[in-house]
């Protein structure tokens, strides 16, 4: 069974792996004038680390509850 202590401070490296992964450099890296699947790569790697933060949040949570 995990500590709620553990479970919390992986909730705020999350966030902080969020904040840099959202932040200007790294985004300036991604805007550029190509596409992926037809989609502008600047927006596929927004999504994919929003959808993989959510999932990182959403597995912290569930294995903590068991």
């Amino acid at each position: 069974m995990m500590r709620k202590g553990l479970a919390g401070q992986r909730l705020v490296a999350v966030f902080i792996a969020g904040v840099l992964l959202l932040n200007f450099p790294l985004l300036s890296l991604f805007d550029r004038p190509l596409s992926l699947f037809g989609l502008p790569l600047l927006h596929v790697y927004l999504f994919a680390v929003w959808g993989g933060l959510i999932a990182a949040v959403g597995w912290i949570v569930e294995r903590g509850a068991r």
